[in-house]
């Protein structure tokens, strides 16, 4: 995102010290198929709203969140990535470079209010606390808790004892004390010295109960006074269950926020990447890569192709012989005992006890595998075996090694270096290839050689190989290791003239490749069982279109 796609609203309607309106275009988590997408994203009173895009922002927004509960959190390792949550529902948002990340983020925060479900920093904001309810009743009691409500319950039961007996007591005071005013004469205004209750109703019947006046003064008393202790009691005992009332709501606020990223971990999100530990199920995982060779295949069908008509002469054309520049070479020794073993194991029969298996089927194609596994990486050696009219050995291998044609056919491919131009005959290759997520990017260096053999048969053979300027897993890229053979032997009607119409070219392609990390056993092989028909039906295609009516190079 621009600087000119981020505006800042300065509405003069806005009142000083309010917030801002923010609006643009950030990339945005959409899900495990279709990973990072642009969005248009609008921040307003307090509503952070996304769009598909800005001519679509008058149509309704497709999702909102309220910042005034929400949680802002800059990701850890992703300078240009911040994360905005409430609850167990999470925006992953990336700008294109972190200035423009800061200033979402700083604008944002400005709308956050203190609430229950604030972060630490906004507790220490609060005073350093969580906020509490408005009742301490509002938890149930459990443990100690429900210890305390008991002994609170008693007290109270205490409390309406003492109640009736306050009441009975004072109801006799007082009705002693009207017996008094009864009997005693009237005291009129202007007398100057205390009255003795007791004095004056000595020789009158009232003296029978001054007795039980006394006792029950003494009893009011002593109910007054276990009155105030229970009360003090009761008030301890609510000190207490409050504080026990904040501590279960902590801890259940703890809880709460992880469960919340329990969940969160268990969604497909962008950090959910490709490795041993990955909560991605297998299926999605599949179908994750699935939708990416299937973008792959829509943009290769889209593309336009060049007007430019490539000249194919003998130069280009795999040489007859070996070059002499690469048995000079230090990798010749290496690149023709490998070219030796591949040539003779392609066209090898894949029947009896060798362990081969049939797993795809389609017209002349056959397709076998071997299920081999290495320190739990899948290396399954792979073989395929194909028939294409129309087209010569020679010319198959001339498009599978010449780099000039490589991007036309191979649809995974990012980046292609030649690293070294051995001779006219092998060369040495670094190559890129697309990422495809959850899979992280691949890279391979190999040399390349492609020669011919007896019986109208031409082979290329790729093999993984080292070079100080093109370290393994540098640069984000996981490092493939490759061991692949393209075998292909041409056959026409004996005594005839090879021509378009009576060639028939016998492929076999062999593969194995060490992924260089872990994949699920299971998404790799059915990739295979998807992808490798299709790579070999799109290759010869591709050759036969290029051949057609042009001189048949034998």
């Amino acid at each position: 995102m621009s600087e000119d796609n981020l505006t800042m609203s300065d509405n003069s309607d806005i009142e000083e010290g309010g917030n801002a309106e923010l609006r643009g275009y950030l990339s945005k988590w959409t899900n495990y198929i279709h990973g990072w997408q642009d969005r248009f994203i609008v921040l307003k009173d307090s509503t952070l709203s996304y769009y598909k895009s800005e001519l679509e922002s008058n149509l309704g927004c497709r999702g909102a969140l309220c910042l005034k509960k929400a949680k802002v959190k800059p990701h850890e390792f992703d300078d240009c990535r911040f994360d905005v949550s409430v609850s167990d529902c999470v925006w992953y948002l990336r700008a294109s470079n972190p200035e423009e990340k800061q200033q979402w983020i700083d604008v944002l925060e400005s709308f956050k209010v203190e609430s229950g479900y604030g972060t630490s920093s906004d507790s220490s904001s609060n005073g350093g606390g969580l906020r509490r309810h408005g009742s301490v009743t509002s938890l149930q009691s459990t443990g100690s808790h429900g210890r305390t409500s008991r002994r609170l319950a008693e007290k109270i039961a205490e409390l309406d004892t003492y109640g009736e007996l306050l009441s009975k007591q004072s109801t006799q005071l007082q009705q002693y004390f009207d017996m008094c005013v009864a009997k005693l004469p009237e005291i009129g205004d202007d007398v100057t010295e205390a009255i003795d209750a007791v004095e004056l109703a000595d020789g009158n019947p009232l003296s029978l109960h001054a007795g039980e006046v006394r006792a029950t003064s003494t009893s009011f008393k002593a109910t007054v006074g276990a009155t105030l202790s229970t009360l003090q009691h009761c008030a301890s005992l609510m000190r207490r269950r409050e504080r026990q009332a904040r501590q279960a709501e902590e801890l259940y606020m703890a809880l709460k926020n992880q469960l919340t990223e329990a969940r969160l971990a268990s969604k497909p999100g962008p950090d959910h990447e490709e490795g041993p530990h990955s909560t991605l199920p297998d299926d999605e995982f599949y179908d994750a890569v699935e939708t990416g060779f299937d973008k792959m295949e829509e943009e290769r069908c889209a593309r336009v192709v060049s007007p430019t008509v490539h000249t194919r002469d003998q130069v280009d054309l795999p040489p007859p012989a070996i070059d002499n520049r690469l048995t000079v070479h230090p990798l010749w020794t290496e690149i023709d005992r490998i070219s030796t073993e591949q040539i003779q194991a392609a066209f090898e029969d894949v029947g009896g006890g060798n362990g081969w298996q049939l797993f795809a089927e389609e017209g002349d194609m056959r397709m076998y595998r071997r299920e081999v596994e290495v320190d739990g990486m899948v290396m399954d050696p792979l073989k395929a075996m194909h028939k294409v009219r129309g087209v010569s050995a020679r010319e198959m291998c001339h498009y599978f090694f010449n780099p000039r044609y490589r991007y036309e056919w191979e649809t995974t491919l990012e980046n292609m270096n030649i690293v070294e131009e051995i001779s006219s005959d092998a060369m040495v290759f670094h190559q890129t290839f697309k990422r495809i997520w959850p899979v992280s990017q691949r890279d391979a260096l190999f040399w390349s050689h492609v020669r011919a053999s007896d019986d109208d048969t031409y082979a290329v053979i790729n093999h993984s190989t080292t070079n100080p300027d093109y370290p393994a897993n540098a640069s984000g890229c996981i490092r493939l290791f490759v061991t692949v053979c393209l075998a292909c032997r041409s056959t026409y009607p004996a005594g005839e003239q090879p021509t378009r119409e009576n060639i028939t070219t016998s492929i076999a392609y062999c593969s194995t490749v060490n992924p260089g990390g872990w994949a699920p056993a299971g998404v790799l092989r059915a990739v295979y069982k998807r992808e490798y028909p299709k790579f070999l039906k799109r290759f010869t295609g591709y050759v036969v279109d290029q051949c057609r009516g042009k001189p048949l190079a034998i």
